[in-house]
């Protein structure tokens, strides 16, 4: 393709996350977003999302998906496709603008292997005398752990991007601490904590002092609206995703320190 083509195509290295839904209903689909980012317009910061459906087992024969776009860009969430759903809907989301893609579409693309030539060359010129080049700098890589040393109060949001998060101070109720790997919290953990946000299904929450109103990985969530069980108040834990991918489940347990 001429370089002054006026349309040219390119790679990209786009962060896509993979919303997994279980349902088209958008009462229900807003009270769990209203309840997972508290309404916050930018909350996702205008990500992209690919809808995955595997794991919704009861959807409604129809689904209005104008609409659940909508409800998904107020929290700053761009849908731009589909996976797992069935054929008839797939088709209807396609309409919508939400073409339906493979699962192998989200997977990492494997590097091409070097072929040998089938016959090596009869006579090689040597190499012309390459010219001495500076040397290009290296850019620094984005931080794998970010660090908060501050107290979080009430209507305050902190989110470490890309990273691990330790927090060395209290997370106030009415607080939010959100990290796309794991989440450390060496201090009351009173507000809301959300690891693994752009889907990190591995990720944890760690806490000397459980005293949560929300906890959340990779977008299951548990709420503590009566309090943290008697067990588990104000004691140190964990909270992971345990089961297989048709069975996840949010398992808040004991950590033992000593």
């Amino acid at each position: 393709m001429a370089k002054d083509s006026p349309i040219q195509f390119k790679g990209t290295a786009l962060k896509i996350i993979q919303a997994q839904v279980r349902t088209t209903e958008i009462a229900v689909l807003h009270a769990a977003l209203a309840e997972l980012t508290g309404n916050s317009p930018d909350f996702f910061e205008n990500d992209l999302a690919v809808l995955d459906f595997s794991g919704a087992e009861h959807l409604p024969a129809t689904a209005d998906w104008a609409a659940i776009r909508q409800l998904l860009r107020a929290s700053g969430l761009h849908a731009a496709a589909t996976l797992g759903l069935p054929a008839d809907q797939a088709a209807a989301a396609e309409q919508a603008g939400l073409p339906a893609i493979s699962a192998s579409a989200l997977s990492r693309p494997q590097k091409a292997k070097a072929t040998e030539p089938a016959q090596p060359p009869a006579v090689e010129a040597p190499p012309p005398p390459t010219p001495a080049v500076a040397p290009v700098p290296v850019q620094e890589p984005a931080p794998r752990t970010v660090t908060l040393d501050k107290p979080l109060r009430s209507g305050q949001r902190f989110y470490a991007k890309g990273s691990d998060l330790i927090v060395t101070a209290m997370v106030s109720a009415g607080a939010e601490v959100i990290a796309d790997g794991n989440i450390h919290v060496y201090a009351p953990l009173r507000g809301r904590a959300l690891a693994g946000a752009s889907g990190d299904k591995t990720a944890r929450i760690f806490t000397t002092s459980l005293e949560a109103e929300l906890v959340s990985v990779a977008g299951l969530y548990r709420t503590f609206e009566a309090g943290v069980p008697a067990e588990l108040a104000r004691q140190p834990a964990t909270v992971s995703l345990v089961g297989d991918d048709a069975d996840l489940r949010l398992n808040v347990a004991p950590l033992a320190l000593r």
